[in-house]
């Protein structure tokens, strides 16, 4: 019986930790929210103090907002990695850049701990079913230890190589995807609507045809909608594509699409739409362009 320790449990972690519960894993939560952590334990999850949980934990799956929530969770002052028993694994889910993962990957070794470089792409609803797409790197040993909680929380594990940084690299050409596939969607719809396509007529016709992408036909229901619950929001995109342009600029790469994207993200951000579902970008289009979305913004 794999115990695994799971810390945030926000809309990602909160899923793949009641996936581990379902696939029969003793599972201890975490979060600074501690509603979170009590629905969690309604739901089948444990309970414990970070030097228990650890002490008890074959694996701990770190699903935290960026580099400074998961090197806090792991070596701050209440840290788990000191905790754990050697060989132990830590999946670390969490888009930071690739230098970073290395350097919690060597930390990890000075204390016999595997280090699993591993984030993640699916949204909150695959979360919640164990059906994620992870980017993982490391080695073979850390992910023969994490077999079975990654069998709980994924459906395809991309193997990316044997060091932690390459799983990193691919999340950063996701998310330069992810962030301007959502950007460009809701200037394309916004668009629309200044030349009298409607919201809904757009998500009937665009989604049948070549400008269609995963984002638009995920994000463009909320817009039609009006409902920016937050299932991924404004203020992630800030941060990855600012990673993303960190990554370009040390390697000398222009990524002026991206930028345009992220200036977007941060007008919507600076507007007040930060915990909004990303798709209020459109709201920063519409304001701009003096158009009425379905919600009246």
């Amino acid at each position: 019986m794999t115990t695994l320790a799971a810390i945030g449990l926000g809309s990602m972690g909160y899923g793949m930790a009641t996936s581990a519960v379902k696939a029969g894993l003793d599972v201890y939560g975490f979060d600074v929210n501690s509603a979170q952590v009590n629905r969690f334990a309604a739901e089948g999850g444990l309970t414990a103090s970070v030097a228990e949980a650890g002490a008890a934990a074959d694996v701990v799956l770190n699903v935290v907002l960026n580099a400074a929530q998961t090197e806090t969770t792991l070596f701050g002052e209440a840290g788990i990695v000191p905790h754990l028993k050697p060989g132990s694994v830590v999946i670390a889910c969490a888009t930071v850049p690739p230098e970073f993962a290395r350097k919690m990957a060597t930390q990890c070794a000075e204390l016999d701990i595997h280090y699993i470089d591993a984030p993640i792409s699916g949204g909150s609803i695959k979360a919640a079913q164990g059906a994620l797409t992870i980017m993982a790197s490391g080695a073979p040993a850390a992910f023969d230890a994490a077999a079975t909680v990654l069998d709980a929380i994924a459906e395809t594990v991309f193997r990316l190589g044997d060091e932690a940084g390459a799983g990193s690299a691919m999340k950063a050409v996701n998310q330069l995807l992810a962030g301007v596939h959502i950007a460009t969607m809701a200037e394309a719809m916004t668009f629309g609507i200044s030349q009298g396509v409607t919201p809904e007529k757009f998500m009937e016709v665009i989604p049948q045809c070549a400008g269609t992408s995963w984002m638009l036909e995920n994000r463009g229901p909320h817009i039609v909608n009006g409902d920016y619950t937050p299932h991924s929001s404004v203020n992630i995109w800030p941060k990855d594509l600012g990673i993303v342009l960190d990554i370009a600029r040390t390697a000398g790469f222009g990524a002026p699409i991206a930028a345009a994207a992220l200036q977007q993200f941060l007008a919507a951000a600076g507007s007040g739409l930060g915990q909004e579902d990303d798709a209020a970008v459109a709201k920063v289009y519409a304001r701009n362009a003096g158009l009425d979305l379905p919600d009246g913004t």
